[in-house]
């Protein structure tokens, strides 16, 4: 995976210095980002405050955590029911 080099607060701070009049020109260049990045952070996290970012990134990682769990639940339900069907199958009249 690749390393983040900013976290979200300082990318919160970032967004909040071109709100107070920064040009976005001068942002990237010190921060040395492309300008990219920078829209794709304001897409993101834009009027976020950084309590806010912190409760937004535990429910995404909540949520990743909830979706790996069904994942497994459903192999183990199609396991189990395979084996199943092969254990018992179909019945002859």
């Amino acid at each position: 995976m690749k390393r983040k080099r900013f976290s979200t607060e300082q990318i919160v701070s970032a967004l909040k210095q071109v709100e107070l009049g920064l040009p976005v020109a001068d942002l990237i260049r010190q921060l040395g980002i492309s300008e990219q990045t920078y829209y794709r952070w304001k897409k993101s996290y834009a009027g976020l405050e950084s309590d806010q970012v912190r409760e937004l990134r535990q429910v995404v990682d909540e949520n990743t955590r909830l979706k790996k769990l069904v994942a497994e639940l459903s192999l183990d339900k199609a396991v189990l029911q395979d084996v199943l069907s092969k254990k018992f199958p179909g019945r002859r009249s």
